[in-house]
């Protein structure tokens, strides 16, 4: 009986966790993004649209949300790629606290920011 209450204790602070990243990534909504350097930056400076993808190369969802995005990048411009184990600098000035996240910036803004894998439609929408 007591493992039944640890693991289910175990499990309440799991969903507490996600639910913990998933509304400080909605209160980064608004946030004028500044620190970005190099093409990225420029971008966004110039006020245009850009999706901002996230991911690191040992996360089981990103392998699932990479290939969406790579079909996405194919169609749309301003679509980056970033491998946080690479560079975490970018990944700390939007704010993006797991992998995989998604960040939709428009007019030097943050638009919207998915954590999780999302479908191809939801991330076009929000593109559008």
């Amino acid at each position: 009986m007591i493992i039944i209450y640890i693991i289910s204790g175990i499990i309440l602070l799991l969903i507490s966790l996600q639910l913990s990243v998933q509304i400080k990534a909605r209160l980064k909504k608004g946030k004028v993004v500044t620190g970005l350097s190099g093409n990225i930056g420029e971008i966004v400076r110039r006020g245009e649209r850009v999706m901002m993808y996230f991911y690191s190369p040992t996360c089981a969802a990103c392998r699932y949300q990479t290939p969406i995005i790579d079909d996405i990048q194919r169609t749309k411009k301003n679509i980056f790629k970033i491998d946080i184990s690479k560079d975490y600098k970018t990944a700390m000035a939007v704010g993006v606290m797991g992998t995989p996240s998604t960040v939709i910036i428009k007019g030097g803004v943050i638009n919207k920011i998915f954590v999780g894998a999302k479908q191809k439609k939801t991330l076009l929408e929000s593109m559008n």
